[in-house]
């Protein structure tokens, strides 16, 4: 069951989850924080926030940890980076200060991980695990920092993929998880190589054994000028992935920028 913004205001649950608009979650597990990806400005250079205000509201700023997928600029973006809580450890790809120096400036915060690792933060284990993406910062850039997802673990078990396709040992890595966080689109009217789509989606929660899962990576960014470019790629993603779910028998459910899952992911 979704909720509105304004009921992020209340007491937490012990578990919850916020979307905040494209890949950019706050995950909330035994009383700690946990942002990802954070995109918290209204627009990523040639990008701009097209449904949705810039993210607002209680540990969105000061969160316990922030989780960063890989270094594409609508993932590891710099100027919303700058705006969180200087005293928030930031989790990183191992290579990433390399591939983008700019964030050695974030100092002793960074901490790096490759697939496997495991930080506790809080109340929760955070493992990385791998993600089907190019995790380079430029498209002509060394293949130094690979792209991760990570698996959130305290009373709940919370997958959050990042951006990523299906690979063959992903249910190796990731199974039996509460609440999965999947990538149905992108942020253009085209979805490239690396990404999965509604229907792939629908296969991650199966391989995964998911018991709830929301869609995320759509319907908040795009390029500037083209609103009317294929608007399907922009609005459609998620309502497909439910629609193809439902006939699957899985639980699922679609929020708007800002909302939250409430019942503590409907357990």
């Amino acid at each position: 069951m979704a909720a509105g913004p304004d009921d992020s205001e209340k007491s937490p649950s012990r578990a919850g989850l916020r979307w905040l608009g494209h890949a950019t979650t706050l995950i909330t597990d035994r009383d700690t924080h946990v942002l990802t990806d954070p995109v918290l400005t209204p627009r990523v250079a040639h990008l701009r926030r097209r449904r949705g205000l810039p993210p607002t509201g209680p540990r969105v700023l000061n969160p316990d940890v922030v989780l960063l997928s890989h270094l594409h600029a609508d993932h590891t973006h710099l100027p919303s980076l700058r705006l969180i809580d200087e005293e928030a450890p930031i989790v990183v790809p191992r290579g990433a200060p390399d591939a983008v120096p700019a964030l050695r400036a974030l100092g002793h915060r960074l901490i790096e991980v490759r697939a496997g690792d495991t930080v506790g933060i809080g109340g929760v284990s955070i493992r990385a695990v791998p993600a089907a993406h190019d995790g380079r910062r430029w498209r002509r850039g060394p293949r130094s920092t690979a792209a991760l997802g990570y698996l959130v673990t305290g009373d709940k078990r919370t997958y959050f993929a990042g951006d990523t396709d299906l690979y063959p040992d992903l249910g190796d890595w990731v199974t039996d998880v509460d609440l999965a966080l999947l990538p149905v689109g992108g942020w253009g009217p085209t979805l490239g190589e690396g990404h999965m789509d509604p229907y792939r989606a629908v296969q991650a929660a199966h391989t995964v054994a998911a018991k709830h899962s929301v869609p995320i990576h759509y319907g908040t960014l795009w390029p500037i000028g083209m609103d009317s470019v294929r608007p399907g790629m922009f609005f459609g993603p998620g309502a497909e992935f439910v629609r193809m779910a439902r006939r699957e028998n899985l639980d699922v459910c679609e929020l708007a920028p800002g909302e939250q899952l409430a019942d503590q992911f409907g357990a």
